[in-house]
């Protein structure tokens, strides 16, 4: 590790701590390990979300805003085969499957027509297919109140004194090995090397014999993969609301951004801290109205933070 990288690691660790303590400030210490380990179960979700953009954005130059919406679709379809009597285990398959189906959908025969415009015309080409997502599944699942529950829940395990549900801890170990598949796999595979190349220059790529659409094609269906369980856990530790689903894109654009839309360690962190700080804001009075932004001010925060020094002109950066 560079000198670079501990003094960043260093000053995140410094910031984060005293973030937490001024937030918890008076509060007891059990009332402030409850939020904590609540931020890191749905921030382990924006992480995941975060980190299906990366892939997808690495390998296809697309930042899809429909992944939220494809994940609400699956877990509302999960939660309609436990009401025909179902078994749970064939519910949270057809959870992956629906968002997997649909996020492919788009990524074999609607973005391949966009591969060659402006990144802002195939990142809003998203958010149309997700609008239609929520409306369908809107008009075929009314608003009323439901919860999907899973077996973890009944389970909990007592760490330092506090009890901690299952879901939360396989939200939690599901982000840290997932993360680290995916590095791996980018990293050592042929197919993983293919993206990254896909990523620096589309035509040449093509031009060297990488199967331009196979390579997209493996991107979207790990995103779609993600986006399915993602929705799954959301509607469980959350609700299971087809908008508030949709929307946790939000948060997870954000952890991707403080990753830089490269770096997967920076996302899970990203999204990790930002669970975190949105939870632990619920104990303070005057700032538990800003939770819904909190994200988006810590992703700012980092950007402005690496991009210190850099002078922009009407040329480029110097």
């Amino acid at each position: 590790m560079s000198k670079r990288a501990l003094v960043n690691w260093l000053i995140y660790v410094v910031l984060m701590g005293g973030v937490l303590a001024w937030l918890g400030w008076g509060k007891p210490l059990a009332v402030q390990g409850l939020f904590i380990t609540a931020g890191l179960a749905v921030g382990s979700l924006y992480a995941l979300g975060g980190i299906g953009m990366v892939v997808l954005y690495r390998a296809s130059g697309v930042l899809n805003f429909s992944s939220g919406a494809a994940g609400a679709a699956g877990a509302f379809s999960a939660w309609q085969v436990v009401q025909w009597g179902w078994p749970a285990p064939v519910s949270w398959s057809v959870c992956i499957l629906v968002a997997l189906v649909l996020t492919l959908i788009y990524g074999r025969f609607i973005a391949p027509h966009l591969a060659w415009r402006e990144t802002v015309v195939k990142a809003v080409a998203t958010l149309g297919f997700a609008l239609i997502i929520l409306g369908m599944v809107t008009f075929l699942w009314i608003d009323d109140p439901r919860s999907m529950d899973l077996p973890t829940d009944g389970v909990s395990v007592t760490i330092l004194g506090l009890k901690v549900t299952g879901t939360r801890l396989l939200a939690f170990a599901a982000s840290l090995l997932i993360s680290l598949g995916i590095f791996i796999f980018l990293g050592r595979t042929q197919i993983g090397l293919q993206m990254r190349a896909v990523a620096n220059d589309r035509d040449l790529s093509a031009l060297l014999g990488v199967p331009i659409l196979k390579v997209e094609t493996i991107a979207w269906g790990i995103s779609g993969v993600l986006a399915g369980f993602s929705g799954l856990m959301f509607a469980n530790l959350i609700r299971l609301e087809p908008v508030v689903i949709t929307f946790m894109v939000i948060p997870s654009i954000a952890a991707a951004l403080a990753g830089r839309l490269d770096r997967l360690a920076l996302v899970l962190v990203g999204g990790l801290s930002m669970g975190v700080i949105e939870s632990m804001l619920t104990l303070s009075p005057l700032l538990k109205g800003v939770r819904p932004i909190a994200p988006f001010v810590i992703a700012a925060l980092v950007l402005l933070y690496y991009q210190r020094g850099a002078r922009l002109t009407f040329g480029g950066r110097d």
